[in-house]
């Protein structure tokens, strides 16, 4: 889900800084949303969203880096004299 999220975002956006943030946002709420459907009850729903939340950050931005062309760094070209 969050591999989906972020590719769409990187796709649909043309920026990797608003793709970035729109995975993110998307992401979250997305689990959020399952979270809650899944426990009607609501005790935990937010702590969980909390504690798992910075995995499915991780592959939403990741996502969305591989997709936009950076996923292999920043390469720096020295001159040679």
């Amino acid at each position: 889900m969050p591999v989906a999220v972020g590719t769409a975002a990187a796709l649909v956006l043309e920026e990797t800084r608003h793709a970035s943030l729109a995975a993110a946002v998307v992401s979250t709420a997305i689990l959020y949303g399952a979270l809650s459907t899944l426990n009607p009850s609501g005790e935990w729903t937010l702590l969980a969203t909390f504690l798992v939340s910075p995995l499915t950050l991780a592959f939403a931005l990741a996502a969305v880096l591989v997709t936009k062309g950076h996923g292999e760094g920043h390469h720096r070209r020295t001159h040679r004299a």
